[in-house]
């Protein structure tokens, strides 16, 4: 491990000063993603700021009826919070899907958030990587490629987003929000990753030295939620596939049907997936398992597996009817 310069800050705004105004400087939340990439070689930055001590914990009501995480909130927390539970069940089970009971424990909403869209040849700094050196190419593809990307990829990556609390988020249509030097913004969830592109070293559309302070979830969504994950094991394991559903049905007539929908995927993209060709497909239609395999195969048309994860496909169709059939009551 390289030596760094380390400073705990107390203070958002001094935070926000310290990194901006150096170059190889981080930030350091729950350290679940950083200090795993310090220690294998990944990450060297020159100045490590802590911000742990931000007052930035708590959940608190919005007036309209939402709810405002601050970005200090652990996953555990969270994931067990009251009002989370009741009002965001999708949200709650989808952070009770990820990692492990003791690394939900360290682990924060902004750090989830942040941690590294990554595979097991970015973590290795034997193997070429353009998320790590741009330009020096992909292992992964022609390699192993169970758990990499058939939506959005490029010729240059297909890593996949490890995040299941921001599939939750992106379907939920949360907004970060977001302290820079030059004052405060607000980015919807579904627009903070990036697809690779030719660009796979970033991560997001965040500058250096913005500094997540909350995320934002409007009131909660009419309906039913829930989130799916299918992995290699039952803890402890990046997704396969998972999916984040919200879905409305109108079921005051001889004929239900789904007043309003709202689905994103994970494990099948360089960034949470949030569904519209299959939403776009389900509002308005009967809840039946032809129109979910029917608003399935819109969202997977343009899906571009590489030679190893063509399971992908047919497990991304199924993971997605089987969740609408369980909110729906619909045999699929």
């Amino acid at each position: 491990m390289r030596p760094f310069e380390y400073e705990r800050v107390t203070d958002a705004g001094r935070a926000v000063a310290a990194v901006a105004d150096r170059p190889g400087a981080v930030f350091l939340a729950g350290g679940t993603n950083l200090v795993d990439h310090l220690k294998l070689g990944v990450a060297a930055p020159d100045t490590v700021v802590d911000i742990n001590r931000l007052d930035l914990d708590a959940v608190e009501d919005l007036d309209d009826g939402g709810v405002r995480i601050g970005a200090m909130v652990r996953n555990s927390d969270l994931a067990s919070h009251p009002r989370i539970r009741r009002d965001y069940p999708v949200l709650s089970r989808a952070l009770l899907s990820g990692a492990s009971g003791q690394l939900r424990n360290a682990a924060t909403t902004g750090g989830n958030l942040l941690q590294r869209t990554r595979c097991v040849y970015f973590q290795d700094v034997t193997t070429p990587c353009n998320k790590r050196e741009p330009g020096a190419g992909c292992s992964a593809i022609g390699g192993y490629t169970r758990y990499h990307a058939i939506l959005g990829a490029s010729e240059d990556c297909v890593a996949t987003h490890p995040s299941d609390m921001a599939v939750a988020l992106t379907a939920l249509d949360a907004v970060v929000v977001v302290l820079s030097p030059g004052g405060e913004r607000r980015i919807p969830v579904e627009d903070l990753h990036r697809l690779p592109g030719a660009r796979p070293d970033v991560d997001t559309v965040l500058d250096h030295g913005d500094l997540i302070v909350a995320v934002e979830l409007p009131a909660p969504p009419s309906g039913r939620s829930t989130y799916r994950k299918i992995r290699d094991r039952a803890s402890y394991a990046f997704a396969l596939v998972s999916v984040a559903a919200v879905i409305d049905v109108d079921d005051s007539g001889p004929d239900p049907t789904i007043r309003d929908v709202a689905l994103a995927l994970g494990g099948v993209a360089h960034k949470p997936w949030r569904a519209r060709a299959a939403e776009a497909e389900l509002r308005g239609a009967r809840p039946t398992a032809e129109n979910f395999r029917r608003a399935a195969d819109a969202e997977l048309e343009g899906s571009s597996p590489v030679e190893g994860n063509e399971f992908k496909v047919p497990m991304t169709r199924g993971t997605l009817m089987t969740v609408l059939g369980d909110l729906t009551g619909t045999e699929v």
